[in-house]
This record gives structure tokens, C-alpha cells and sequence, in this order.
């Protein structure tokens, strides 16, 4: 039985997004009377953003779906900055046509996932550089310099880890939390903005938005963080040992993508589908119950949910009808990797190298000795072995029963 009132609290609940709220009592109420305009931050370092921010995503789907009003904060100023919540060092500056380009980019994944317009709930997208950018230094510390002490700042877990750790951390960075409690003084004032949500690192930073709203304009405002979210082994969420796992299709292949999430551990097949898909809760009930072998069918429900979501109709469906060709049928799919041998053909430890199915020659080596490389469903074990095809061929290289490519001329 839920303690909340309001089809947001409950919402969020029930699926397991809430850490932290800073009022429970105080957001139930006004989200039970009224829209509610609610944001999340998200800095634009890259052309995509990964897995690790679809839990922040979801959540402002959750806020349309309940009947309230996502707001996507770009952080084209912040950007330009840094946040030092979680990193260990200074981030690489990036100039003002990357930032541009990769807002741009990112846009793509949030148009997918939530409804854009000039409703009452409708999403809107806006860039912290647009009021950020114009505002001169003695006034921002004039401003709001005065609203924030160096002894608290010094608490925060962003600050202390850094210093604790003896790493530099530079005055430019350590004016970002200043910069994003800004943001939320601002957005509530042109915006309406009452909530600010997050992932658990960002509460400092969204309590110190808070307190800054109430003292220069007494506004009562909220904040909401989320659990720390790793998978069952511990591992940080959206991290794999070939790297992030992207969420724009140009910077991950869907098939890839599919493949993340049909491959997760089997106890966290019922938590991803409260938290990344719109699937019922008693159907999830249902799917997270099955034993064995019957998990698999959760999972594959799981990985076209979520590819649906983020990629598209057509993009989950090709992924899946590739998986099915791969795995039951024995074929190549079409949505596989490809590698081109050359005129000369290639060594199938190179292959797979070049494939990154293995890390180095050296790896590839031992998994061909294992017997985990298959050619076309024959076991090779020989690290010499030259693979030619004749033009207009192909053959499917197999390492273990997750990773295929299709090779060609």
C-alpha cells in the first residue's frame, strides 16, 4: 500500500525510483492540487548521452505521464564548467559548437521518450547558457555569492572526496554547485519550476538550489534524488567492459543496444522493467516469477521494451528479428556487425580483435584455445587460421553464445 496521495509519489514508488525527497508531505500535496513543473540537469560532454542517465530520462516521463511538466535543463553554460559530483578529475573543456552540436544530438533520445509542445504539460527543452551566459561576475557574486558559505561548501560529498583524495579540484569547478542552484532559482521563477530531480550524488547540489529559492525570493521548492543504480553484481550501471553504452544510435548499433539488455543478470530483470519500460506491474510480477530457462523471455521483453523506447518501433524489431536469425536459426542477421578481411584475407585472431570480441591477440588466442570461437557453427582452435572468402560471401565469427559478426571480402 502506497503513502502517497498523489499519482506522482505513487507512480515513483511503485517503481522504485525515490532515494530521497526533501518534503514528501509538502510534494504529495501540491502535486495532488496542481501541475507540477519538475526538471533535471543534464550536461552536454558528448554527442550521447548513456544508459547511466536513462533512469533521470524515465523519470521525467513519469512526471508527463502523472500529469505534470517536464522540463529538460541543458546545461550549455554548465557544460563549459564541469560537475565534480563523482569524478576524480577535471573534465576536458569543450568549445561552443561542440556543446551546440551535442544538445542537438542528445535532443533526438528526450523527443522519443517524452511529448514536446506549448501544452500545460508538455515538455520543453532549455539551455542554462541563455541566462548563465549573460550574466556579468561581480553581479553573480553580489547575487547570489553571499548565499552560500565556504564551510558548507566544503562538506559536500563532490568537494570533500576530491580534496580527501589530494586531487586538484579547480575554483571554476567549485563553482558549479553555485551555477546549478542558480539554475533552480531561475527556472522557478521565469518557469514555475517547484522540483528538482536527480540521481542520489546530485542531492547537495539540489538542496543548495532549494535554499537559494526561499532566500532571494521565498518560494517553496522541492527536491527528489535517486537510488545509486547498479546492477545485481555490483557493477555501475551502463558500464561494460567494451565501454558505455550510448543511447543515440549513432555512437551504439541497436542490435548492440538490444543486446545490453537481453543479457542482464536475471535479478535485475524485474527492477529494469519497473524502471526503463511502461510494461503493467502485475505483468512484471508475472515476467520476474519465471525460472530457468523462462527468464529469457522476460529478458527479451525487457531489451524490446527499451529499444522501442530509445531507439524505435522499427529498431527494437530488426534487433530482435537479428537476435532470433542468430541465436535459434544459425544464420547471419542483418543487423549483425561486419568486418571486411581485405583482398588477403585475415587471421581469425586479428578478427576478432578487430572486432573487439577480445581485448588483444593475446586474448584472442586463449578463447580460440578454450573452444569458445566458432566459424560459420564449426569450433576453430588455431590462432593461424587465415579466413578467405570468395567475393560476393559471407561467413558469421562467433565468440561464446553472445557475440556475432558477419565477415565479408
Amino acid at each position: 500500500m502506497s503513502t502517497y496521495q498523489s499519482d506522482l509519489l505513487r507512480l515513483l514508488e511503485e517503481r522504485g525510483y525515490i532515494h530521497q525527497i526533501t518534503d514528501p508531505e509538502g510534494l504529495d500535496a501540491l502535486a495532488g492540487k496542481q501541475v507540477v513543473p519538475g526538471y533535471i540537469g543534464f550536461d552536454a560532454t558528448a554527442p550521447s548521452l548513456h544508459i547511466g542517465s536513462l533512469v533521470q530520462i524515465m523519470m521525467l516521463r513519469r512526471l508527463q505521464q502523472t500529469g505534470h511538466k517536464p522540463i529538460v535543463l541543458m546545461g550549455g553554460a554548465t557544460t563549459r564548467i564541469g560537475d565534480p559530483s563523482g569524478r576524480d578529475e577535471s573534465r576536458q573543456m569543450l568549445g561552443e559548437e561542440s556543446i551546440a552540436a551535442n544538445i542537438a544530438s542528445i535532443r533526438k533520445v528526450f523527443e522519443r521518450v517524452l511529448t514536446f509542445g506549448d501544452g500545460p504539460t508538455d515538455a520543453v527543452m532549455v539551455d542554462n547558457y541563455d541566462w548563465l551566459g549573460g550574466i556579468g561576475y561581480i553581479e553573480m557574486l553580489r547575487k547570489v555569492g553571499n548565499h552560500f558559505t565556504i564551510n558548507r561548501m566544503l562538506t559536500f560529498d563532490s568537494v570533500k572526496l576530491r580534496l580527501e583524495r589530494e586531487q586538484p579540484m579547480t575554483f571554476l569547478e567549485f563553482n558549479y554547485m553555485i551555477l546549478q542552484g542558480y539554475d533552480f532559482r531561475h527556472l522557478a521563477k521565469e518557469m514555475g519550476a517547484r522540483l528538482q530531480m536527480g540521481g542520489s550524488d546530485q542531492w547537495g547540489n539540489i538542496v543548495n538550489g532549494m535554499e537559494l529559492g526561499r532566500r532571494m525570493d521565498g518560494t517553496e521548492l522541492f527536491g527528489l534524488t535517486t537510488p545509486l543504480l547498479t546492477t545485481a553484481d555490483g557493477s555501475k550501471m551502463g558500464k561494460t567492459a567494451a565501454g558505455a553504452v550510448w543511447l543515440n544510435e549513432e555512437q551504439l548499433p541497436s542490435y548492440d543496444f538490444w543486446q545490453y539488455w537481453r543479457n542482464v543478470d536475471d535479478r535485475d530483470v524485474g527492477r529494469f522493467l519497473r524502471l526503463f519500460t511502461d510494461v503493467p506491474l502485475d505483468e512484471i510480477a508475472r515476467l520476474e516469477a519465471l525460472e530457468g530457462a523462462a527468464i529469457n523471455d522476460a529478458k527479451t521483453v525487457l531489451a524490446n521494451e527499451v529499444t522501442k523506447l530509445v531507439r524505435g518501433e522499427d529498431a527494437a524489431a530488426l534487433a530482435a528479428k537479428t537476435a532470433a536469425e542468430t541465436f535459434a536459426g544459425g544464420g547471419a542477421g542483418e543487423d549483425l556487425p561486419t568486418l571486411s578481411l581485405g583482398d588477403e584475407g585475415m587471421r581469425i585472431g586479428a578478427a576478432l580483435t578487430a572486432l573487439g570480441f577480445t581485448a588483444s591477440n593475446g586474448e584472442a588466442k586463449r578463447k580460440l584455445a578454450e573452444g569458445a570461437v566458432r566459424l560459420d557453427d564449426e569450433t576453430v582452435t588455431d590462432p593461424g587460421f587465415l579466413i578467405t572468402l570468395a567475393e560476393g560471401a559471407e561467413a558469421k565469427l562467433s565468440l561464446g553464445k553472445k557475440k556475432h559478426a558477419v565477415l565479408r571480402p
